[in-house]
């Protein structure tokens, strides 16, 4: 079983020139406990628009440690208690649209969520789901890890290092970015709030975006698998 100290010292000086420690770390830290993210922002207003963003419960392919990508993985139980947390926190908010992917683990988790917001509009929009991890989907992280620990974490933790016909992170900031300049656009002009139902990368991307993240803290940052949301006022 690999260690941490045994798998910083795997890294080649070139490596680590590439890719600072605390990005390898948090590779790390993340496959030992998927979706162990500390606090996230709550900025809300009565009188302007605000965003609550949020990642789904725990799936199958995160117990296994499996790449997950755009698979259809379904919530576990420990997933599903951790949206119906995330439900009651968000029971007494007003969300007048519910943006969700087209994956069953964004829909499952908005749909626990809407049973206290049964009047709320819900939209699919494919630019906010997971990142495509290409021909690594359905494959063991903890397996790749123990094979190559330095190409793992470049696939896992690198801004433009995409895994074989997959997606890089900044390739996922191509869509998500859109996205997000047109979701302001929107709440702005109808007045309204939204929640979006997210995955890891692209929630990733979406607080570097709202909240002017450096890259490196983008990678080295882990949200949390439901229980908690990220709160922006749109001015």
């Amino acid at each position: 079983m690999w260690t941490r100290q045994g798998f910083i010292m795997l890294f080649s000086d070139s490596v680590v020139s590439m890719m600072d420690k605390r990005i390898m770390e948090s590779a790390i830290r993340s496959l030992k406990k998927p979706g162990s993210g500390g606090a996230l922002p709550k900025k809300e207003s009565k009188s302007k628009p605000t965003l609550y963003l949020f990642r789904h419960g725990e799936t199958y392919d995160n117990k296994r440690r499996v790449f997950s990508g755009w698979r259809q993985s379904r919530l576990t139980r420990v997933g599903v208690k951790q949206a119906e947390v995330l439900a009651k926190k968000l029971k007494k908010k007003k969300i007048d649209l519910m943006i969700v992917s087209r994956l069953v683990r964004s829909r499952k988790t908005a749909r626990i969520i809407m049973k206290y917001h049964p009047n709320t509009r819900i939209k699919t929009d494919n630019r906010i789901i997971e990142r495509c991890y290409g021909d690594l989907m359905g494959h063991s992280k903890t397996k790749l890890m123990k094979k190559n620990p330095e190409l793992a974490a470049r696939y896992r933790r690198g801004y433009d290092f995409p895994p074989p016909h997959g997606e890089s992170i900044k390739m996922v900031e191509k869509r998500v970015f859109p996205f997000c300049r047109e979701l302001i656009k929107k709440m702005k002009k109808e007045n309204i709030n939204v929640a979006v139902s997210a995955h890891g990368n692209s929630m990733r991307v979406m607080r570097r975006f709202f909240e002017k993240m450096s890259i490196e803290k983008m990678l080295t940052h882990e949200n949390p698998l439901g229980k908690d949301y990220a709160a922006y006022v749109i001015k």
